[in-house]
């Protein structure tokens, strides 16, 4: 694109399917979320000759799911971790550009699949009676595991038909076949056989982090195989993964960022008469949400809504010449926009998406969001002044011995299904599957890094540091069979779930979606077969709209480039259509 400027060239012209918007005047774009998919959204778009754009955020810093805090001279991940894999990556190319791992270790560097975090040593499977589990087992049940999790992958990548039994479930399926393996092992003794089972349930709880779903019985069977793994190694960014987020950020003017500016509602055009929906009740007696969900119980008044914006009666207008959108903010401000592209995480819009879109959506995205899912995944930081694990342990993974029992036939029949009954709230630490050591402790001191999912970590969010730190406590000392391990010095744990504006990690195929549901969430509105209203009012991104990459920050980058892209795309062409004479 040579440069905006062209709108001086692009007058009315009732034939073509670009905006309508008066001579003289850019675009003017919204694009709500700082996260990875907005700040690449904006940066593509002022890249691209753009200059009415302006970003918006309800918190008050950029960076959205990415958090890196500051310990001494290294960063602890609250959020985004693992750049995965590198080629064609383009946060790694980012990293490797701005010379970002250049002090990347070993130990933070790994190829192959990523078991959260430590690479460097040897884990340590522990047992609640205090006991380790030998090395040899673990190997072999590992193999085992492996080889069956290959078989999850091939229903996607090679058709496999699904059956009845499995509920097209990856815990189900995952949980009857190795329990048929196990139990069938001629070679094995009873006891061997309960602990094997014993780590399978740890196994799964490993895997519902990663994959941020409460369960893997809640992860689809048919559709575990279509995420995809970009080839190459994983890295850590040693400075810290908001490094990514300043290189996005620093070339935005901060003229064009608004921080701490919740969105209230976004207004589009559904119909060719350029009109404006209300949502039911009037404008200002609706209870008032934030762009991530808040209800702060904050409400305006009847018919004022412009008295922080003068030009608001003139923008409603001039929404049938080309400013179709207008985005409604918590403080009162309205801002009229001919584009605004939506970066709201998968929770946000599962809890709000009513309050938050005029008119609502249609039925097909709304049915997307309702069949993805999404859940939290939390780390809980805890700081030694000293190690009490062994110098080859990269982790002490937690592994309950009554857990065997967990899932048997008889509880299969009484549940009336296969899948896992949730923990008792009072229970919820029995989900934190491990403790991963920090490494190097020369950049990190002595540190461990607790992992938790689903509703037990929206549990653990409710509870003060002081209780969460005397819990982990307590479990360590169980495992280890140490009752001598010190409280930690310090606690930093993430709160992904309970934040207003997050409302989750990342996304996941639930059983009942497909990777098409990504693509529905991803399609802009209005649809395409909406010939006569402007078109591309509302776009959508952040990584649940990228159905290949889901779940990353690569995903995430990537379409809210893609986004701006289809304007940057339609604006070119429209400059085409109105520049070049026609062969008569």
């Amino acid at each position: 694109m040579q440069s905006c400027e062209i709108s001086s060239e692009s007058t009315d012209d009732s034939h073509s399917s670009g905006p309508r918007r008066p001579p003289h005047r850019q675009p003017r774009i919204v694009v709500i979320g700082a996260g990875l998919a907005g700040l690449a959204a904006t940066k593509t778009l002022l890249d691209a000759g753009f200059t009415d754009v302006r970003l918006l955020d309800a918190s008050h810093r950029v960076g959205g799911r990415v958090q890196s805090i500051q310990h001494g001279t290294a960063s602890l991940e609250l959020g985004a971790t693992w750049i995965h894999g590198t080629n064609g990556n383009p946060v790694y190319h980012l990293a490797q550009e701005h010379r970002l791992l250049e002090h990347t270790t070993d130990s933070e560097r790994s190829v192959g699949r990523i078991s959260l975090y430590g690479k460097n040593g040897v884990a340590h499977y522990r047992t609640d009676r205090g006991r380790r589990i030998p090395k040899d087992l673990v190997e072999e049940f590992s193999d085992l595991y492996n080889e069956v999790f290959k078989l999850t992958q091939e229903f996607y990548q090679n058709g496999k038909p699904v059956c009845a039994e499995s509920q097209n479930s990856v815990g189900v399926f995952t949980r009857d076949y190795m329990r048929q393996r196990i139990t069938s092992d001629p070679d094995d003794s009873d006891a061997v056989k309960k602990l094997k089972l014993s780590l399978l349930q740890q196994y799964l709880k490993v895997e519902s982090c990663e994959s941020s779903s409460p369960s893997m019985d809640e992860v689809s069977l048919s559709e575990f195989g279509e995420w995809t793994e970009i080839p190459g190694a994983h890295h850590v960014i040693p400075g810290g993964f908001m490094k990514i987020v300043d290189i996005l950020a620093r070339d935005i003017p901060p003229r064009n960022i608004s921080l701490g500016k919740a969105v209230r509602c976004v207004h589009w055009t559904a119909s060719a008469q350029g009109q404006t929906h209300e949502r039911r009740g009037g404008g200002g007696g609706n209870r008032t949400w934030g762009e991530g969900g808040r209800d702060d119980g904050h409400r305006g008044r009847d018919g004022d809504h412009n008295e922080n914006d003068r030009n608001t009666a003139d923008d409603r207008l001039i929404l049938g010449a080309g400013q179709a959108v207008r985005v409604e903010c918590e403080d009162e401000e309205w801002l009229a926009a001919d584009h605004v592209i939506v970066t709201a995480s998968l929770g946000v819009l599962k809890d709000r998406h009513e309050a938050l879109f005029s008119p609502p959506l249609p039925e097909e995205k709304v049915l997307a969001i309702e069949k993805l899912g999404i859940s939290t995944t939390n780390k809980i930081f805890l700081e030694y002044a000293q190690p009490f694990w062994s110098p080859e342990c990269n982790s002490i993974q937690l592994v309950w011995e009554e857990e065997e029992e967990g899932e048997g036939e008889g509880e299969k029949k009484e549940a009336g299904e296969g899948r896992r009954p949730a923990l008792p709230e009072e229970q919820w630490y029995k989900k934190i599957c491990s403790f991963d050591v920090l490494y190097p402790p020369q950049r990190y001191g002595h540190v461990l890094n607790g992992w938790i999912c689903g509703e037990e970590a929206l549990l653990m969010e409710r509870y003060d540091d002081d209780t969460v730190a005397e819990t982990c406590t307590e479990l360590l000392r169980r495992f280890t069979g140490n009752p001598d391990i010190p409280k930690p010095r310090r606690i930093l744990r993430s709160s992904w779930g309970s934040n207003p504006y997050i409302r989750g990690s990342y996304s996941f195929t639930r059983v009942g979606s497909s990777g098409g549901d990504f693509e529905r969430l991803a399609t802009p509105l209005p649809c395409a077969d909406s010939t006569k209203a402007p078109p591309l009012q509302v776009l959508f991104a952040g990584e649940a709209t990228h159905r290949k990459y889901y779940s990353t920050t690569h995903g995430a980058l990537l379409s809210g480039q893609r986004e701006a892209n289809r304007l940057v795309e339609m604006y070119q062409d429209l400059h085409s259509a109105k520049t070049t004479t026609p062969n008569v």
